[in-house]
């Protein structure tokens, strides 16, 4: 009877542990499917001297949570796992918490800040140098040794280690100061870093712990391979090795180098080919991070996410964590083209807008008479945009236009008839750009010879890649008037000639805005000008992942070392190379020197000696356009003045922003919260002057709205200067210096200056948005420019929005 008993109760007592871990599973469960992954801020200075280090600490937390059990050992990164311990962009960590979990962890007194995981990061040469008047002989390529041991830190898509833009051959030992390795992972191990690529690492962690795939099963590598080509291409833009004889498939011959070919380069994969082609917050964060901890001068950021208050933005908080470092920091400013929204606006973040250059890919052709000889004189010849990768291409070929068929001059889907234009090259009207691949598959359904798409627009937006089929696009003005006739006119007009793979070189005017570049005011703090800066990102020549097809013509794929390719990425790895150069020259200058300098020298005009103008307006383009103007790296080595700023200058603007005490904590990292003193956030030592005007402001006096500026230059030209204030401003603004006169005595030294504007508010009724320019000279040829922009804004939720 006892055994029994017994029996029964050892039973008893597995079926209460059965129960008990099934309640928990479900538990977990449960936790599981309501938990979410968060970026946790803390207080460093109250981690225990017992831990020793942060990383311990912050596990330590996550396992004294009270439903820790439900996974702290978790392999896959599903459950409550530290996932990346942060101590240079910030201090925390990121985990995958739930509600109660968050709870607790924001209840310690050690929190100071929590941000929501995020994954909408999204991504946004051989001419170039030469476009932005780069020499190997004079200037600042040879006196800053093409940027030499200058470490460039590029976060983007990773890196194709064996492209030739990153041969090591000339370069001597790694900088003593790199303190950064290069990890194994899925075809990549550390032997593949040189002298050249000194860094490689992958952050992942962050889109595994969410449940989203790095997409191996479409090629991408768990490693920091670049399957995607994006990040290969930034860094090659940068600081590539010179190489000979590259090209795009016949397009732009030539020797391509990077920015700042003779600095190192150091990797950082943050962006993956994931089902939702997006990044995580908490990714970008671990790279920023890692870059700071490794050592690099430089970061060059190619994404970006959507606009938040800088509290709540991890590019921004992990940036001024680098500024204060020391490191430079560039960013795309975004490819929306349209007002009001530039990203990555922090004011201690470089903001690069996109513009054109003065090389075009073409393809030219000749028309004539049918039933000519191939020696009769053509009726005129004309040219047009085209990438296709393959040629020459010559043809007899006859022009079909349906010129009695709407549809049909459209080429709209399925209008056209597959036997009637065999053989021939279709002429199509585009009258807008809405549906230009649907004309695109109409071409390639019928199985014409090739096709000339006019287009009423100024400019294409297609990719390279899109230019699958022998297609030449013609663009608004004379030519597509007179071809139209001609096609029109013509009883049997005929293509005598169509041949692709031509580069044209000089093309007028240059730069121009790039049409798919993100213009400002900036949507977060207008006050500031964003982008700041305009930088080659049209057509940029770069290498590229040989791995996969860059382009498809029919069946076949074709793969390319080196692509063509368009962003304001491919803008701000420029202008991270031209910081390069800078650094390499001025050692001891700070990232808002540098800044200042690559701002104050920057043109305005383009090679026709005329304002710079929006590539899909052709209208004169305004500093909400292209920022202080287009990059002028020789300049920029001798600027004269320079507006410098400190880490205390940003945390004294973050303090105008009128943040609680909660969001500032988030946002600047020390242990101990600064007071902030009595200022404005329009007195921010920013080479550039934003007056906004709202409604019921107290601005407006009479009928006139005045806005007052301090600034405070440091001279870092020739000892001894003069430097007279010149003001240039539109009817209706007036601008007044004081002193108008600036007298240097000895390098470094700093003086201040006031500047006021008075806008007429009738006239400003007429023109709300309107600019000038305020510039110091001196005797030493000297001009240190800076934009001067006024416009109407009125603040909705979290952004502020520009009054039309």
């Amino acid at each position: 009877m006892e055994e029994r008993i017994s029996k029964m109760s050892r039973w008893l007592v597995y079926l209460c542990c059965w129960l008990l871990v099934m309640c928990r599973s479900i538990t977990s469960a449960n936790s599981d499917q309501s938990a979410e992954i968060y970026i946790i801020c803390m207080d460093p200075s109250h981690k225990p001297s017992s831990f020793p280090t942060h990383e311990s600490w912050h596990g330590t937390i996550l396992d004294s949570l009270s439903s820790s059990f439900a996974s702290s050992s978790s392999s896959d990164g599903s459950g409550k796992k530290l996932i990346y311990s942060y101590n240079h962009a910030l201090h925390g960590f990121s985990a995958r918490l739930t509600p109660r979990e968050l709870t607790e962890i924001e209840n310690l007194p050690a929190h100071r800040a929590t941000y929501k995981e995020r994954y909408s990061g999204k991504l946004f040469t051989t001419r170039t140098p030469k476009f932005l008047g780069l020499d190997p002989w004079v200037g600042l390529w040879p006196a800053s040794s093409y940027g030499g041991d200058v470490i460039i830190g590029i976060l983007d898509t990773g890196i194709w280690p064996e492209s030739r833009s990153f041969d090591d051959r000339g370069y001597t030992s790694v900088p003593a100061r790199w303190k950064g390795g290069c990890e194994n992972g899925t075809q990549f191990n550390s032997s593949l870093c040189n002298l050249k690529l000194i860094g490689a690492r992958s952050f992942s962690k962050g889109l595994r712990a969410s449940g989203r795939k790095i997409s191996t099963e479409n090629g991408d590598f768990d490693s920091p391979r670049d399957y995607m080509g994006h990040g290969t291409h930034a860094a090659s833009t940068a600081a590539g090795s010179i190489v000979q004889n590259v090209d795009y498939f016949g397009y732009a011959k030539g020797n391509a180098t990077g920015i700042a070919s003779g600095a190192r380069l150091a990797i950082y994969k943050v962006h993956w080919a994931n089902d939702s082609d997006e990044s995580a917050a908490t990714d970008v964060l671990a790279g920023i991070d890692q870059a700071i901890a490794d050592g690099v001068d430089i970061i060059s950021i190619s994404l970006g996410f959507d606009f938040r208050p800088y509290y709540d933005d991890v590019i921004a908080v992990g940036a001024l964590s680098a500024v204060k470092k020391g490191i430079f920091v560039a960013c795309a400013a975004g490819n929306d083209g349209v007002p009001n929204s530039t990203y990555n606006g922090a004011p201690w973040i470089v903001t690069v807008g996109a513009g054109t250059i003065d090389r075009r890919f073409l393809a030219t052709m000749n028309l004539s008479k049918a039933g000519g000889s191939a020696e009769q004189e053509d009726v005129f010849s004309l040219k047009g945009t085209s990438y296709y990768p393959r040629g020459p291409y010559t043809s007899n070929a006859p022009l079909f236009y349906g010129k009695s068929d709407r549809k049909k001059a459209q080429c709209l889907g399925s209008s056209l008839d597959p036997a009637a234009v065999k053989g021939k090259v279709i002429l199509c009207d585009l009258t807008d750009q809405t549906d230009i691949y649907g004309r695109i598959n109409e071409v390639n359904r019928t199985g014409a010879k090739a096709a000339i798409f006019l287009t009423t627009e100024t400019t294409t937006n297609m990719d390279p890649s899109d230019y699958y089929n022998p297609i030449v696009v013609i663009t608004s003005g004379g030519d597509t008037d007179s071809l139209r006739n001609y096609a029109v006119k013509e009883t049997n007009p005929m293509v005598k000639q169509l041949r692709f793979r031509v580069t044209g070189l000089g093309a007028k005017p240059a730069p121009r805005v790039a049409s798919f570049s993100s213009r400002g005011p900036d949507p977060i703090t207008p006050t500031v000008l964003k982008p700041d800066i305009m930088a080659p990102g049209k057509d940029i020549l770069a290498a590229w992942v040989p791995n996969k097809s860059f382009v498809r013509i029919g069946k076949k794929g074709l793969a390319t070392n080196y692509a063509i390719f368009s962003g304001t990425s491919m803008a701000s790895p420029h202008v991270a190379g031209v910081a390069a150069l800078l650094k390499s020259v001025h050692r001891d200058w700070t990232p808002a020197a540098i800044r200042s300098a690559i701002m104050t020298t920057a043109t305005t005009l383009d090679s026709a000696n005329s304002t710079i103008t929006d590539e899909w307006t052709n209208w004169p383009a305004t500093p909400l356009d292209f920022g202080a103007g287009h990059v002028n790296p020789n300049a920029a080595m001798d600027p004269g003045l320079i507006y410098d700023m400190k880490f205390n200058d940003y945390v004294q603007f973050l303090c105008t922003l009128r943040y609680t005490r909660k969001q500032m904590a988030a946002v600047y990292r020390e242990g101990q919260y600064l007071n902030c003193r009595s200022s404005s956030v329009d007195n921010l030592n920013y080479p550039s002057f934003m007056a906004v005007f709202t409604k019921g402001s107290n601005n407006i006096n009479g009928s006139s709205m005045v806005k007052r500026f301090t600034r405070v230059v440091t001279n870092v030209g020739a000892v001894e200067a003069v430097y007279r204030a010149v003001v240039e401003s539109p009817d209706g603004m007036m601008i007044r210096v004081v002193p108008e006169t600036l007298t240097f005595t000895q390098r470094n030294q700093k003086m201040r200056f006031w500047l006021t504007m008075q806008v007429d508010e009738d006239a400003w009724k007429l023109k709300p948005v309107a600019y000038g320019f305020v510039k110091w000279v001196d005797q030493h040829n000297h001009c240190v420019s800076s934009p001067i922009c006024d416009f109407p804004y009125h603040k909705a939720n979290n952004c502020w929005v520009l009054m039309r």
